[in-house]
């Protein structure tokens, strides 16, 4: 991870050698495993588009000793730790709305 953009940036690379970034969002801690939620940064170009792009959803994990983020491992772990996003971005809600 880089903190080229600043602490709620950062950058990754994929597979491909494409370097993408992302905003951070929020964190929880789910079943003992720590997630990352994050939008993606658009280019003016591509926000002209049109595209709707979502919230991507990482988790961090140890590799040989190093703190990396990796995409959850299936659809059900997708999904499970979205909808605790979402369950506590409603509760943060309500908690202002109070």
């Amino acid at each position: 991870m880089s903190d080229d953009y600043g602490a709620n940036f950062v950058t990754l690379t994929d597979d491909d050698g494409n370097e993408i970034v992302l905003e951070f969002v929020d964190s929880l801690e789910l079943n003992g495993i720590q997630y990352l939620a994050f939008f993606p940064t658009v280019e003016e170009e591509d926000a002209e588009d049109g595209e709707d792009l979502g919230l991507v959803i990482l988790k961090a994990i140890q590799e040989n000793g190093e703190e990396l983020l990796s995409t959850p491992d299936s659809d059900e772990e997708l999904s499970m730790a979205y909808d605790a996003f979402m369950e506590q971005l409603f509760d943060d809600e309500a908690d202002e709305d109070e």
